[in-house]
């Protein structure tokens, strides 16, 4: 099917029924030095040995853990009346997130009273099994807590880009938290969990289930299109790339607060996969400038292969609006453009019309939305990719600082 025929196609029918984008730490930070190695599985690879992810430190470590097989984000409105009571609610948060994370036996309550715990993991919640990551979106920065002069620097409402169709009552929040865990049930635990303990602080804006598929065969998972996701991630086992990409660090220009916090993007795309489904696959693999079957560049032959674009000016083997040479053109002054990719798969069942709904739930983290994430989205901007995706719903957020101990709590230092 020609351009101009699958796109009047596309527009006539499957948009009547309805998202892909894509130094070192200072002295007295806490954070380890740059050029270390940090003890997490090595990019493109699922935790199959479900390792714990620690719950206190410097930095929240579940932002550099690559993706367990469930997760569920999701987007909160803070419903408290003043600054003393959203403290109140982020301690509530932590307490909940640092029990359900480090598991044990629920409290006892008395013989009258409703049970401490759903009881959908049984008598005792098992030890790391969960991973919880807390951000702050820009709206929490109004004049309702008296934070306006402490937002990070860089923060903003997720605006539309050309090739959106946000819907707004899938976007933006005032905080975001991401669960995710080997086991469903472990993650709906977590969420009625903190439901229940927050009652009254902050309410459900929208909420978006994922699932991260096994390597099939090998390395990469795939995403619903088929195609493998995420290969060209910076490599989250060094602390050297994590301080160039993806942290916040001293001396950025940051409020002293947020060092050590991450810029969370999150989008909501629909993937059309009924029609993706009748496109050649010569077609599918130049869009994406890599195979298939195997993930390698169009002008290699394993996955991990660097593709070689100097050698192919025109565009003659991966075309020059293919989405990988687009995300990352791998060229010296595109290289701190680079962003951690944490992407999962979703499953809503079917739309109003009866379509398949389904897509990828994106998130990336970065240190810095305009210089990373926007500029890579304004080179995807009308890639031939957006003829088959519609990014619907998502947000901007901040990845608050870790939990650095028992006294700690998420924006401790920020509400200080």
């Amino acid at each position: 099917m020609n351009g101009v025929g699958r796109r009047g196609f596309l527009r006539g029918a499957a948009l009547a029924g309805a998202g892909l984008a894509a130094g070192g730490a200072a002295p007295g930070d806490g954070l380890p030095a740059a050029g270390a190695t940090v003890p997490v599985p090595g990019p493109g690879l699922l935790a199959e040995a479900a390792l714990p992810v620690p719950f206190h430190g410097p930095r929240q470590a579940s932002v550099l853990a690559p993706p367990r097989q469930v997760t569920a984000f999701t987007a909160f409105d803070v419903t408290t009346g003043d600054r003393r009571e959203l403290a109140d609610l982020l301690r509530t948060v932590t307490d909940r997130a640092r029990f359900l994370t480090g598991g044990g036996l629920p409290a006892p309550v008395g013989v009258t009273g409703p049970p401490a715990d759903s009881g959908l993991l049984g008598p005792q919640v098992p030890a790391g099994a969960l991973s919880v990551t807390v951000g702050v979106g820009a709206a929490l920065f109004d004049e309702r807590f008296g934070l306006h002069d402490r937002a990070p620097r860089h923060l903003t409402t997720m605006p539309s880009f050309p090739d959106d169709d946000l819907r707004a009552e899938w976007c933006h929040g005032d905080l975001s938290i991401q669960l995710c865990a080997d086991d469903t049930d472990t993650v709906l635990h977590a969420l009625r969990d903190l439901a229940r303990h927050t009652r009254g602080g902050m309410q459900v804006r929208w909420r978006l289930d994922g699932f991260t598929s096994p390597p099939r065969p090998s390395g990469t998972p795939r995403n619903l299109l088929g195609f493998k996701d995420g290969t060209a991630n910076p490599d989250a086992r060094s602390a050297r790339e994590m301080d160039r990409l993806v942290w916040v660090r001293r001396g950025a220009g940051e409020p002293d607060w947020a060092v050590g916090g991450s810029y969370q993007v999150v989008r909501l795309i629909r993937m059309l996969v009924e029609f993706w489904d009748r496109v050649s696959l010569t077609e599918q693999e130049r869009m994406f400038g890599r195979a298939r079957e195997t993930g390698a560049p169009l002008d290699g032959d394993a996955e991990h292969d660097t593709p070689h674009y100097p050698g192919d000016p025109k565009g003659d083997v991966i075309p020059l609006d293919s989405h990988i040479r687009l995300a990352n053109p791998r060229t010296a002054a595109t290289d701190d453009q680079r962003l951690l990719r944490r992407a999962y798969n979703y499953d809503n069942g079917t739309d109003s019309n009866g379509n398949l709904d389904m897509g990828l739930l994106f998130c990336c983290y970065q240190q810095d939305l305009a210089r990373q994430f926007e500029t890579v989205q304004r080179r995807l901007s009308g890639e031939p990719l957006t003829d088959y995706i519609k990014p619907f719903g998502g947000g901007y957020f901040f990845a608050l600082p870790g939990v650095r101990g028992e006294a700690d709590w998420y924006g401790r230092t920020l509400l200080a």
